[in-house]
């Protein structure tokens, strides 16, 4: 339930508490100025043989409006071989979605790209995590990236995470490893254990495809947010 929400439940009871409503606002610290964030870091991991990859996000504002930041890549035998960062404006349209703007750097092997993002993140049907965007950059280059996640409860600790993402580009890049098309296909799955809610050790397997090249892999990492 977001802030917003829980404020209202608040002040509809302030009156059987025999409190004036801005005081209950003021108690709560829960009105429409208040400001909050959190940072997760979804997977830190590695990969068999040799890989080190992570993926995580953070985000600071309002009911509203919010400073969003994503990073994601994938480190082999101590060089960055592809890695990702986005600084986005987020706006909530519905209970369930948000609409993001901002930038995407491209960086690690070969030249640094940057663009221009928009798209939609949220809870599809069955609480299914979306994110979908659109990204233009220079000469004409335009890609999209989708990915999808689903938590399945075990039990109240143990968790399996399904997910899957995949990019596509209007143009080849070869200097990057980009091809046109579908150029990067990925498929995991994760089965974590919350020691804590905040800190949660997994193992699993990830399956992905670049450039006709088809790759599976066991991992293993931790999950954490603060």
């Amino acid at each position: 339930m977001s802030g917003r929400a829980v404020m209202g439940v608040v002040l509809l009871l302030a009156p059987a508490l025999g409190l004036a409503q801005h005081s209950m606002t003021e108690m709560m610290q829960m009105d429409d100025e208040a400001r909050f964030g959190k940072v997760l870091v979804d997977q830190l991991e590695w990969r068999a043989p040799s890989a080190i990859a992570w993926q995580g996000q953070g985000w600071y504002g309002g009911d509203y409006d919010k400073l969003w930041i994503k990073t994601e890549g994938e480190r082999v035998h101590g060089v960055t071989e592809d890695a990702r960062v986005e600084v986005l404006w987020d706006r909530i349209v519905s209970p369930w979605w948000n609409l993001q703007a901002g930038v995407r750097e491209d960086l690690g092997k070969g030249p640094s790209r940057t663009w221009a993002a928009l798209g939609i993140q949220g809870l599809a049907p069955q609480f299914v995590g979306v994110e979908a965007t659109l990204y233009a950059g220079d000469g004409g280059r335009a890609a999209a990236r989708v990915k999808v996640e689903y938590s399945v409860l075990l039990t109240q600790r143990l968790i399996l995470q399904p997910e899957a993402e995949v990019n596509l580009y209007t143009r080849a890049d070869p200097e990057r490893g980009v091809r046109s098309g579908l150029s990067e296909i990925e498929a995991g799955l994760r089965l974590r254990y919350e020691i804590h809610r905040q800190f949660a050790p997994y193992a699993g397997v990830v399956w992905n495809r670049r450039l006709g090249i088809s790759d599976t892999e066991v991992v293993a990492g931790f999950r954490i947010w603060f």
